[in-house]
């Protein structure tokens, strides 16, 4: 290498502004470098047909073939590429060399303000119109609401965002990566930031792919101070994954991977069409060996089977409309009864915080005088949920099935403010006990829980939501040796476990969607 130098090198771009952005930018790592760079734009054919959904083009790498061909006829040195729209196997003679660091994978839903419904789920209206082309997003959405009306969009990132200003959507789904390089205002939408272990991102979303060919090896080794190689072994598990499923951008598949405590942690989503219920799948490994492997082994291999969860269910909640998709017998019933306490006032705090659905219900259907400043924090999805059917938005909302992890995130936040704890008579005081150290914690008791237990019908898989519906249980019911227990949190494992029940399943995600996840992931 030091021998031969890079002196020139001339970069392929489509010619949109993300990718001249991206093109831009690689150019300047690579005047770091010492190298002389230039760009050369290339149109494609995701470029020239614009009158398609991204389904309907023929064949994989859309927006990537022309480049390819630029680099095997020596027009170009080097090829950038958005490393999502990248065909999972390269053209002979093509190798991707370095990969960029990975900008945020969150999906975004940019809201008209006339189409706002903050009391909705991802706070947007009732049967609203939202503009996308991707199948992943399509089969995702219409899985959180499925009352919205879908529309494909094409164009580049400005152009679909002026539609959206031009009120031809009331809504549209981007990816937050290229709004973030491109540094765009939003300020007259609203902005919903989708979590990638949430929402599912498309492989490799928001990474760069350095392509070059295979037998330019100066220019290889010229690049590697550009390769992060931890984006490198994460977003190869998730282009495994599509691979092993044969698939390109217009495959419904999400796949997002990461790395915490030297533990790889991979979410997948997987449907048969646009419109059809996505299954949904979580895996944790030592290492990426075989990985995507069981992944995918996994998705294939679910298959119906009988559920009863302790929870009355309506049939239009996340986890029955999942799991029925995909035929599996659910039976519901809450084993507890709820009855409502009577409070007379409240005191005014900075912070009110509600650790489940019921605490929210029963506290504002008593009509509580409130002040218009104070926040509310919540834990899980499902409690987010119903808050917002009351008219209001958290502030803060705690991801974790351990409570310790979510009182600790609340007490970086909270500093010296006072928060009220509305919840059941005689309560485990999960998150109360965590913040001690202050004296501005009250507390207000709005329902209490009885056992109303009763018969359950065998099934195959058992999901208790709380430990009183743990004991209800077992006043009455026993457990087969072989059944699969789920267990909502880690209070109500630890209830399970006073039972006998060994190798309880968590979910990851204290809410519907980390249930049925955990439904999905379970061994066959």
């Amino acid at each position: 290498m030091k021998n031969n130098p890079i002196k020139k090198i001339t970069i392929g771009s489509r010619g949109s502004d993300l990718a001249l952005w991206q093109a831009n930018f690689v150019k300047e790592e690579l005047q770091k470098l010492g190298a002389t760079v230039r760009i050369k734009i290339l149109k494609t054919k995701g470029d020239k047909i614009q009158d398609l959904s991204f389904d309907k083009l023929e064949g994989k790498g859309f927006f990537t073939k022309e480049l390819e061909d630029a680099l095997l006829n020596n027009e170009i040195d080097l090829a950038v590429h958005s490393h999502k729209d990248l065909p999972t196997t390269s053209p002979k003679g093509l190798v991707i060399a370095a990969v960029s660091d990975r900008e945020d994978p969150s999906e975004l839903l940019l809201i008209h303000p006339s189409a706002v419904d903050e009391t909705q789920l991802l706070s947007i209206k009732k049967n609203a119109v939202i503009g996308t082309s991707s199948a992943r997003r399509k089969s995702q959405l219409l899985g959180f609401r499925p009352d919205v009306q879908l529309t494909d969009i094409r164009g580049n990132v400005p152009t679909r965002i002026q539609k959206l200003r031009d009120k031809k959507y009331d809504g549209i789904m981007l990816a937050k990566a290229g709004i973030m390089r491109l540094n765009l205002d939003l300020s007259d939408f609203l902005t919903k930031d989708l979590k990638p272990n949430y929402f599912i991102p498309a492989p490799a979303q928001g990474v760069l792919a350095l392509q070059i060919r295979e037998t330019d090896s100066d220019l290889f080794e010229f690049l590697q101070p550009m390769n992060n190689q931890y984006v490198q072994e994460t977003i190869a598990v998730e282009r495994k994954v599509l691979n092993l499923l044969d698939g390109g951008c217009q495959l419904p598949l999400g796949a997002y991977c990461i790395k915490e405590n030297n533990v790889f942690k991979v979410w997948a989503a997987r449907a048969d069409s646009w419109n059809s219920f996505p299954k949904r799948i979580y895996r944790e490994s030592k290492t990426t060996e075989g990985l995507a492997h069981e992944l995918v082994s996994s998705l294939k291999a679910i298959t119906n089977k009988s559920v009863f969860i302790s929870r009355d269910l309506s049939e239009t909640d996340f986890i029955y409309r999942a799991l029925s998709a995909h035929q599996f017998s659910v039976s519901a019933k809450s084993l507890i009864q709820i009855s409502k306490v009577r409070f007379s006032s409240v005191p005014q705090t900075d912070w009110i915080f509600f650790s489940s659905r019921n605490s929210v219900r029963f506290f504002f259907e008593q009509e509580p005088i409130i002040q218009p400043n104070t926040k509310f924090a919540v834990i899980g999805k499902g409690t987010e949920s119903v808050l917002r059917e009351f008219g209001k938005i958290p502030h803060f909302v705690g991801h974790h099935v351990d409570t310790l992890q979510t009182a600790k995130e609340f007490r970086t936040i909270l500093g010296d403010e006072s928060v009220l704890f509305p919840g059941a008579k005689d309560s485990l005081r999960s998150i109360q006990k965590e913040l001690a150290f202050t004296n501005h914690i009250h507390e207000v008791s709005v329902y209490r829980t009885d056992f109303n237990p009763s018969q359950v019908a065998a099934a195959d898989i058992y999901i208790f939501t709380s430990p009183s519906n743990v004991e209800s249980f077992f006043t009455e019911n026993t457990l087969a040796p072989d059944a699969k227990v789920l267990g909502m949190g880690l209070s109500t494992s630890r209830a399970l476990e006073s039972h006998g029940v060994k190798n309880c399943i968590i979910p990851v995600s204290p809410d519907e969607v980390g249930l049925t996840e955990a439904v999905f992931s379970l061994p066959i």
